[in-house]
């Protein structure tokens, strides 16, 4: 498989003016033919548009060409484009004014009183024609059914001639205003009313249940500060967040959202970061600490002194990220592009040949009912609820993702964990917490000293010791060291220190480097593992360091890499989930990580990896079917129930690889989806991974797996509903049972139920 390409840098701007999936797929279209902006992406869903750098201009005389009601809009707080400073970022000078700038349908009421209007109209006509009384003109009752289809249509009419000019025979609007003068010309005037009336009124329900998913979905990421306080000449300024340079101080008040990146100076508070980590719990800062813009402040004011602009903070890169996510099309929604390039066209041909072939090939086969039953099929030519429902339920799960502090970029990475395979995880700072610690002080019968004194004087031996497992020593002892106490210490490298402390010799180290001080490595209940090795007891796993004083052995010290909290809970839900295999790339020793995964029961290990070891050995997983029963070279593979005779793994499986985001980089960009664990305030993490799990919980990923199954079922879902109710009515058209009416539901309806069915994503 080739290495994935990580696309480019591209710029976000809002899309305002277009009001259907079809129009926005159309401006894609246009925009992609041109050289220089092959690479743009346009989300009906968001009402976003993504573009190389610098070609804002040429993309505003594309989308005026083909959409010349569409315009574009830089996006955010300060956000302003490259040469269009005043143009674009008004809103810079008044941060309420971003809100007022937002799209809406300010007409909304307008529109709901004349759709009521409209509708009051038609049902005055349909009586009058019903009871025909006296006193009324017979031609009454056409007239308001003509002033109702005049009144609703005019704005469908107005866009299919339009459309016309520009030779889009397959357009909606087109095919609406025709199916419905069809109707009126065979003199069914209130069935024309009827269907225009309706598909009017379900285009507006539908328009309004789109901007409400917008704005629920862009509420779970909205995390954009809306000002900041900044002290300046003696005085606290109110200013955008935009507007304030590195170095200087913001003051962030109980409760309010932070804006900017920096460094506590002033106050102690504690701050919520469930906005960017999923995490409800807290965090304490105080002066030094840092902290980054989208965190909530609490209960204690802040000093915070800027380290990176606006631009480049944590937050506005996160946001840019979700933007550009939601643009890159899982294959999913490639499919229904193109399914729907050609799907308006069949309709339209079938909807020709069923009014045509029938009146002349069956005897007595009546022009005007084959011609009706045809105008069926063109009300339901229209893929709008494909088109439509499907990028929405992809944001909606990038959203739902982004709530829980999961970043996935593409709803194609939502694809590929949704049918996750194997996962692959790194061990240190992964799996386990990356330092050691003290986690057994077991002293032997007849020890010189009791366990606690042993601890003591093993941590003062250590003291001028550089390596980690000094470093546990003293955490475990937990009071200061006294140098004073030390004399004539001496270290071998890789073996252990000798020093007096308190006047006693205290040796500590391997066995084998208390054998080699003529002391007797035997704890006295079987062999002592070497260092490196693990002991059979789970309370044993890790390195054991022996200790000996005044020549005598006085009992072990394990040092070990400790699990995460969620990490346990990790692999088990994704082994619950189904993902079939979970394997361990490590650089660590093979006893240390065969001690951890047997703890995790990972089915395979592959320890002392260098990162291009480790692109090998996810290679090398990716590949043919492994034979049942033979451990990977180099590793170590769990029994699998039942051997031999195994399982035998599929060609090519989805694997995702979990590692820290930089060390890990090269074996990031291999797996089909790479994931950084710990993305909060790491740029390199955000930048390498395909999936970033902002806090430090492993746990998340198998929350990120559901969210991508739910986004699945509920994308299947809209495709079947749309397609099954489509076929069944064009069906019933084609036989004379369905009627116009039946058509818009199956055209306007089905694709309202879509929407909302897709907006159920961010209730789970």
């Amino acid at each position: 498989m080739a290495t994935p390409v990580r696309p480019a840098r591209m710029e976000a701007y809002t899309l305002e003016g277009v009001d259907c999936a079809r129009c926005a797929q159309r401006i894609e279209e246009a925009l992609r033919r041109e050289a220089g902006l092959e690479g743009a992406a346009v989300s009906y869903a968001t009402g976003t548009v993504l573009l190389p750098p610098g070609q804002l201009d040429r993309a505003r005389a594309i989308i005026a060409r083909v959409e010349p009601g569409a315009r574009l809009r830089v996006q955010g707080a300060g956000a302003a484009a490259p040469g269009h400073p005043a143009e674009e970022a008004p809103a810079l000078r008044d941060p309420h004014r971003r809100a007022r700038q937002e799209p809406r349908d300010t007409g909304a009421a307008r529109r709901l009183a004349g759709l009521a209007g409209a509708a009051l109209v038609f049902l005055v006509a349909l009586g009058l024609e019903a009871t025909e009384p006296a006193g009324i003109p017979s031609w009454l009752p056409g007239a308001m059914l003509l002033a109702v289809y005049a009144a609703t249509g005019y704005g469908v009419i107005g866009q299919a001639l339009r459309n016309l000019r520009h030779g889009r025979l397959f357009d909606e609007n087109f095919l609406m205003t025709l199916a419905t003068a069809g109707a009126i010309a065979m003199g069914e005037l209130a069935e024309a009313a009827a269907v225009m009336l309706f598909y009017t009124a379900g285009e507006f329900v539908q328009d309004l249940a789109v901007r409400r998913s917008r704005r629920s979905i862009r509420a779970l990421l909205d995390l954009r500060p809306q000002q900041a306080r900044v002290r300046r000449g003696g005085r606290v300024e109110v200013v955008d967040p935009a507007q304030v340079s590195v170095g200087e101080t913001i003051v962030v008040r109980p409760g309010d959202r932070i804006p900017l990146d920096g460094r506590v100076v002033e106050g102690e508070s504690f701050v919520d970061t469930s906005a960017l980590t999923g995490e409800p719990v807290p965090r304490r800062v105080e002066p030094g600490a840092t902290v980054l813009a989208g965190m909530v402040n609490g209960d204690g004011a802040l000093a915070v002194q800027v380290s990176r602009p606006y631009a480049d903070s944590q937050v506005a890169r996160i946001l840019s990220l979700v933007e550009e996510a939601a643009a890159r099309k899982a294959p999913t929604e490639r499919f229904i592009t193109t399914f729907a390039r050609y799907y308006t066209p069949a309709v339209v041909a079938a909807a020709a040949l069923l009014a045509v072939v029938p009146p002349l090939v069956l005897p007595g086969a009546a022009w005007d009912l084959w011609l009706r039953r045809a105008l069926v099929l063109l009300v339901i030519a229209c893929p709008c609820a494909l088109v439509l429902s499907v990028p929405l339920g992809y944001f909606a799960g990038l959203g739902a993702a982004s709530r829980r502090g999961i970043l996935v970029k593409g709803a194609h990475f939502l694809d590929a964990l949704a049918r996750l395979d194997t996962m692959v995880w790194d061990k240190t700072g992964t799996l386990t917490r990356g330092e050691f610690e003290v986690v057994e002080v077991a002293g032997v019968a007849g020890a010189p000293v009791p366990p606690g004194r042993m601890l003591e004087l093993a941590a003062h031996a250590e003291l001028h010791s550089g390596h980690p497992i000094a470093r546990a020593l003293a955490r475990a002892y937990g009071q200061p060291l006294d140098g004073r106490r030390v004399r004539e210490a001496w270290e071998r490298a890789g073996g252990g220190v000798r020093a007096r402390v308190d006047g006693h010799l205290v040796v500590a180290g391997s066995p084998r480097f208390l054998r080699e001080e003529g002391i007797a490595a035997d704890l006295g209940a079987g062999s002592v593992p070497e260092a490196g090795e693990t002991a059979g007891l789970p309370s044993t796993r890790g390195t054991a360091v022996l200790v000996a004083v005044d020549g005598r052995l006085a009992g072990r010290i394990v040092i070990a890499d400790r699990l995460k909290p969620g990490t346990l809970e990790a692999v088990r839900s994704l082994r619950r989930l189904g993902v079939r295999r979970q394997v361990m790339l490590t650089g660590d020793a093979p006893a240390a990580a065969r001690a951890v995964a047997a703890q995790l029961g990972l089915d395979e290990v592959r320890a002392g990896l260098l990162p291009e070891d480790k692109v090998a050995a996810l290679a090398a997983l990716e590949e043919g079917p492994e034979r049942p029963g033979r451990a990977p070279a180099g590793g170590w593979r769990r029994p699998r129930h039942g051997e031999p005779g195994g399982p035998r793994r599929r060609a090519r499986p989805v694997i995702a690889f979990a590692g820290d985001g930089i060390n890990d980089a090269p074996v990031l960009t291999r797996a089909t989806v790479g994931v950084a664990m710990g993305g909060l305030g790491s740029d390199a993490a955000i930048e390498a991974a395909d999936v970033v799990i902002m806090d430090d919980d492993p746990s998340r990923l198998a929350e990120a797996v559901k969210v991508a199954r739910a986004t699945r079922r509920v994308v299947q879902q809209n495709i079947v509903l749309a397609l099954a109710v489509k076929a069944i009515v064009a069906g019933l058209g084609a036989g004379g049972v369905a009627t116009l009416w039946e058509a818009v539901f199956a055209d306007v309806g089905v694709a309202l139920l879509a929407v909302l069915n897709a907006t159920r994503i961010l209730r789970r």
